[in-house]
C-alpha cells in the first residue's frame, strides 16, 4: 500500500485535486507548525511558507518542528526541512521574508489555489486578507487565545472578510520582537517581567534541558554563545547582595547586550538602532532623585528616576532573596521569587527596567500605574489549542476545494468545564466594510511625474466626480483630505507610492456616498505629452447603503471574530479624524488599564485574543 492510500480512501476524488494544488501558508509559529504537518501528511502537492521570524528557545515547548540545534535559525527554512521528512512527495518552498515585501504582490498571490493564515499580528493578517481579496483567492484565517480558538473561511464577494466586523485593538506580540526589536511599551514590559525578572530572581529560561552540543551542528557557534551568556548571567546571580551587583546587572542587559544587538547591522537597516545606557552617567544624574519617586505612580519617570528605582528595587529584592535563601532548609529546592503586580518591590523592578529598555529603543515610557495594569494581565499559550485549530483549518479547506463554500463554517473552540467545538454559518460581506465592499481597479502611473494633485484634481474630481469631502489613504496613513493638503505637490515617488502599492479613496459625502475605491498602482513611463496618471477602461463605483449595521455577537456568545482589529484608522468606511491608533492606545490604557497597541516570535505566547488580556505570540 502507498503512503497516501488511507488519505485517498478518505477523500475520494478530492485527493487528486489536493495533490495537484498549490497553497500558501503565512506564518510558521504555534499554529503554523501544526498546520504545515497537516498539509504535508494530507498530501497537498506544493506548499509555500512565508515567515520572518527566527527560532527562540522559548518556542521549543510547543512548536514541535524545531529543536535545540535550530535556535536562531529562520522558522520557515527549518519548518520546510523538518516537515519535508514526513512526506518527500510534497514540494515545499520556504521564504525567510516579510509577507508585506514587494515580491509578494497581487500577481504572486494569484498563483495559489488557497491561502492559510497562521500569523501573530493584526497588521500582517490584514495585509494577507487584502491581498487575497485583490487576487480573488480563498483565505482560511485562524487564531487562538489560551483555550479558545477560531477558524474563518474568507471568499471575496461571498463571505465576510477579516475586516467586515469592527474589531478591538490588537494585543498580540511576536516573541522575537520582545527579545530583539521592541517597538511598543508592552514589548519592554513583557521583557522586564518574563525575561529579566525571571533570569535574576526566578527560574532561568536557560535552565531548560541541555542544548545540543554536536560539533557537526550547523548552529554549534550560536549554541556555544548561548551557553556563554547563560554562564555570565549565573555568575551575576551568584554575586547577589554585593555592592557591585546592580552595576553588573545593568551593564549586562542595558549595555553589553544592546551593543551586541546594535552590531547586527542587517537588523537596523529599516529601524532605529538602540542606544546603550551608561551606568556612571545615570548614577550621577540620579543623585538628585529622592526615595519618594517610586510612590509617584501616576507620572512618567525620567531616565534618571527609572535608574534610581531600578537600583533601589534591585537591592530590595536581593535582600529578600538572601533572607529567603537563609531560611531554606538544606537540600530543599532553590529559593525563587515570582512577579506579583501587587508586590511593590517586583512591580518597581519591572516598571523601571521596562522604561529603561524603552529609552534604549526610543519607545515612549509609561507610568508605574499603566505598567501595573499591562503587566498583570498576561496569559499563556496552549499547544493543544494550536493543534486543534490547525486541524480545523484543513477540514474547512476541503470544503472550499470541493466548491462547497456553503458548507464551510465559522468554527470556534471554547472551554468551560470541558472543551467544546461550535460553529455557525458564514455570513455575507458587510456592505459597509472598508476593505471588501469596495471598488477595485488599477492605475497606470508615471511615478516620477505624477503628483498627488494630479490624482485629486484631474482623476478623482474631474473624471470620477468626487466632491470636496473625500480622502486619499496609503498603507502609511492619510495622504490627503480637506484639512490635510500639504502633500498635493509631491510626486508619487516622494510619497513612497510605487508598483503594487495600494491607495484607498474614501468618500465622506453625507449623501450619495461612494463606496471606497482601492487602486493598485502599476508603474509605467508615459509619454511626456500625456497625463501622468491613466485609468485603464471605465470604472463604475457603487454607492454605500445609508444604514450601517451594528456589530453582532454570534449565537454561541462569541464576539466575531477572535483575530480582530481596526483598519488603518478607518471604521465602517469612515475615517477617524480625531485619533490615530497611537492615540487610541493611550486612551484605552488610561481609561481601562489595557493594552491597545499594534505589533506573525522564558516568555509564554499565544496567537490572539478578544478579551482584555495581554498576549504574546510567535
Amino acid at each position: 500500500m502507498g503512503r497516501d492510500s488511507s488519505v485517498r480512501q478518505s477523500l475520494g476524488s478530492l485527493h487528486t485535486r489536493i495533490k495537484q494544488s498549490r497553497v500558501l501558508m503565512v506564518g510558521a509559529g504555534g499554529i503554523g507548525c501544526e498546520l504545515l504537518k497537516n498539509l504535508v501528511l494530507t498530501g497537498f502537492g506544493e506548499i509555500h511558507i512565508v515567515d520572518l521570524d527566527t527560532i527562540d528557545l522559548s518556542n521549543l515547548n510547543r512548536q514541535f518542528l524545531f529543536r535545540n540545534e535550530h535556535i536562531k535559525k529562520p522558522k520557515a527554512l527549518v519548518a520546510k526541512e523538518s516537515a519535508g521528512r514526513f512526506n518527500p512527495n510534497v514540494k515545499i518552498e520556504a521564504y525567510h521574508d516579510n509577507i508585506k515585501d514587494p515580491q509578494f504582490n497581487v500577481d504572486w498571490f494569484k498563483g495559489f489555489g488557497i491561502v492559510f493564515n497562521a500569523l501573530d499580528n493584526l497588521d500582517a493578517r490584514r495585509h494577507v486578507n487584502k491581498m487575497c481579496l485583490a487576487a480573488d483567492v480563498p483565505l482560511v484565517e485562524s487564531g487562538t487565545t489560551g483555550f479558545n480558538g477560531q477558524v474563518q473561511v474568507i471568499r471575496k464577494g461571498k463571505t465576510e472578510c477579516y475586516d467586515c466586523v469592527t474589531k478591538d485593538p490588537p494585543k498580540s506580540f511576536p516573541v522575537c520582537t520582545i527579545r530583539s526589536t521592541p517597538s511598543q511599551p508592552i514589548h519592554c514590559i513583557v521583557w522586564g517581567k518574563s525575561y529579566l525578572f525571571a533570569e535574576i530572581f526566578g527560574t532561568s529560561e536557560d535552565d531548560a534541558p541541555e542544548l545540543n552540543h554536536n560539533e557537526d551542528s550547523e548552529n554549534a557557534q550560536e549554541i556555544e554563545k548561548l551557553r556563554q551568556e547563560s554562564q555570565a548571567l549565573k555568575r551575576i546571580r551568584d554575586s547577589m547582595g554585593s555592592a557591585e551587583f546592580p552595576r553588573l546587572i545593568f551593564n549586562k542587559v542595558f549595555k553589553e547586550d544592546i551593543e551586541r544587538l546594535r552590531s547586527m547591522e542587517e537588523m537596523w537597516k529599516t529601524r532605529r538602532p538602540p542606544e546603550a545606557l551608561n551606568y556612571d552617567k545615570l548614577s550621577q544624574e540620579a543623585l538628585e532623585v529622592g526615595p519618594a519617586i517610586a510612590q509617584k505612580d501616576q507620572i512618567v519617570w525620567t531616565a534618571a528616576e527609572n535608574f534610581a528605582v531600578f537600583v533601589d528595587s534591585l537591592r530590595r529584592l536581593s535582600k529578600r532573596m538572601e533572607e529567603t535563601r537563609a531560611n531554606v532548609d538544606t537540600g530543599s529546592a532553590p529559593a525563587i521569587m515570582t512577579f506579583d503586580k501587587d508586590d511593590v518591590d517586583t512591580l518597581d523592578f519591572v516598571a523601571a527596567s521596562a522604561n529603561l529598555r524603552s529609552h534604549i529603543f526610543g519607545i515612549e515610557t509609561r507610568s508605574k500605574f499603566d505598567i501595573k495594569q499591562m503587566a498583570g494581565n498576561i496569559i499563556p499559550a496552549i499547544a493543544t489549542t494550536n493543534a486543534m485549530t490547525a486541524s480545523l483549518c484543513v477540514l474547512q479547506a476541503f470544503k472550499v476545494m470541493r466548491g462547497e463554500l456553503e458548507k464551510a463554517k465559522m468554527v470556534f473552540l471554547t472551554r468551560s468545564t470541558e472543551r467544546v467545538i461550535s460553529s455557525e454559518a458564514l455570513r455575507a460581506p458587510n456592505p459597509t466594510c472598508p476593505v471588501c465592499s469596495v471598488t477595485q481597479s488599477k492605475l497606470l502611473v508615471d511615478t516620477s511625474r505624477a503628483t498627488l494633485k494630479d490624482l485629486v484634481d484631474d482623476l478623482l474630481r474631474l473624471q470620477l466626480g468626487y466632491g470636496e469631502e473625500f480622502s486619499v489613504n496609503s498603507e502609511a496613513g492619510i495622504l490627503y483630505d480637506p484639512e490635510e493638503d500639504q502633500n498635493l505637490d509631491k510626486t508619487f515617488n516622494q510619497l513612497g507610492l510605487k508598483s503594487d502599492s495600494f491607495i484607498t479613496i474614501i468618500d465622506d459625502a453625507d449623501d450619495d456616498t461612494k463606496v471606497n475605491v482601492v487602486f493598485t498602482i502599476s508603474e509605467k513611463v508615459l509619454d511626456k505629452n500625456t497625463k501622468p496618471i491613466h485609468l485603464p477602461g471605465k470604472l463604475k463605483i457603487g454607492m454605500k447603503p445609508k444604514v450601517t449595521p451594528a456589530a453582532e455577537v454570534n449565537g454561541n456568545g462569541h464576539t466575531r471574530p477572535i483575530t480582530n482589529g481596526v483598519t488603518n484608522g478607518v471604521a465602517n468606511g469612515k475615517r477617524k479624524r480625531d485619533a490615530d491608533e497611537a492615540e487610541l492606545e493611550d486612551d484605552l490604557v488610561k481609561k481601562r488599564g489595557r493594552v491597545a497597541g499594534v505589533p506573525n516570535d522564558g516568555i509564554v505566547v499565544l496567537e490572539d485574543t478578544t478579551d482584555g488580556a495581554i498576549v504574546i505570540d510567535d
